[in-house]
């Protein structure tokens, strides 16, 4: 390598050590990308339908966003932190079940049970009760995090300017991030930027009706097994639908532990209604609905998830999957398409 060579790979290597030390900050200025991203859409939309003008159609995009906000504020966040703090009353109960029936099970197996010494099995009581010492700490913890509510309200008044900022003017952010490539790549960089919008867009609605067609399905599903709190659980499951892979298992845990209070029958009923839902959304309705969406290998997003989760914690996680889309279509745009695959 000639020096300028070594020259850019260490200015390179300092850059990027720079920019990791800012990481959480990118990662709120990539959530307010992306939020910026779909509400351009919509007003792209008013824009072309109605014929407003760009400032007219922010305006009502904004009024339009806070009516919803205000709404689900009032109408769906009462019921369900009621449900969810009866709910989590509840869970210790639901788990003490559990150990009860699995006890007796293993003191009086039934005769089509495998011969099997279950009494090498650990105690789970003992579990139970290391669970429960360790649960005051971990809520301590939880509650400490989210107690820091000035941080918070900062991080959010931070991305809501930010997302105002690149929904009034996005031609001249966008240029601005063009001007620290070289001016030979700037028409080439320009289509991958247009490209990443694309995607993420697509990704975000897409992912938007896949969680709410799992909270109806499952929300449906558990009436019928007349399963309490139906609400809590329906909203948890849309939620944590935006978590692929990770998101499922957290939100059945919360009314399997619930159908426990009943009998370990419907906890196992209840089971198998998420594994069907998770199913059909998976091989069914998800490819159905995002046609449009960059596909991901199920192992590159259980890989992207650990990773970024690993090194940009809690709020890494949650943009696990559109930080992967947007690395794979550089990677397959900037390195493959450009470099690699180059004649």
């Amino acid at each position: 390598m000639k020096l300028h060579d070594w020259l850019g790979l260490i200015s390179l290597i300092i850059s990027l050590s720079i920019l990791w030390q800012f990481r959480q900050i990118l990662l709120l200025i990539f959530t307010s990308v992306v939020i910026a991203i779909a509400l351009n859409s919509l007003v792209r939309l008013l824009v072309r339908r109605f014929h407003l003008s760009r400032r007219k159609s922010i305006l009502v995009t904004l009024v339009i966003v806070l009516l919803v906000s205000t709404l689900f504020v009032i109408f769906i966040i009462p019921p369900f932190v009621n449900q969810l703090q009866d709910l989590i009353k509840l869970i210790p109960i639901g788990l003490e079940q559990l150990i009860l029936w699995v006890n007796r099970f293993i003191e009086n197996p039934p005769s089509w049970f495998p011969d099997f010494d279950l009494e090498t099995l650990p105690d789970l009581t003992e579990i139970y009760q290391q669970i429960s010492s360790l649960a005051p700490q971990i809520f301590s913890n939880f509650f400490t995090f989210f107690s820091n509510t000035t941080g918070i309200i900062l991080q959010l008044l931070l991305v809501l300017v930010l997302v105002l900022m690149f929904l009034s003017e996005p031609l001249a952010y966008r240029n601005l991030l063009l001007q620290l490539l070289p001016s030979s790549y700037r028409g080439r960089a320009k289509e991958i930027i247009n490209k990443n919008e694309t995607v993420l867009l697509a990704w975000l609605k897409g992912v938007s009706i896949n969680s709410l067609f799992v909270a109806l399905l499952c929300g449906f599903g558990l009436l019928i097994l007349k399963i309490p709190f139906v609400f809590a659980h329906a909203i948890l499951a849309g939620v944590f639908n935006f978590i692929p892979n990770i998101g499922p298992v957290l939100s059945a845990g919360f009314p399997i532990a619930v159908a426990l209070l009943n009998s370990p029958g419907k906890a196992i009923a209840v089971l198998l209604l998420y594994i069907i839902v998770q199913s059909i959304e998976s091989y069914w309705f998800s490819p159905l609905v995002m046609k449009k969406q960059v596909n991901l290998l199920p192992a590159a997003t259980l890989v992207a998830q650990i990773f970024f989760a690993t090194f940009l914690g809690f709020l890494g996680l949650i943009l696990a999957l559109p930080l992967a889309v947007v690395v794979k279509t550089w990677t397959e745009e900037a390195l493959v398409n450009d470099i690699l695959n180059k004649n």
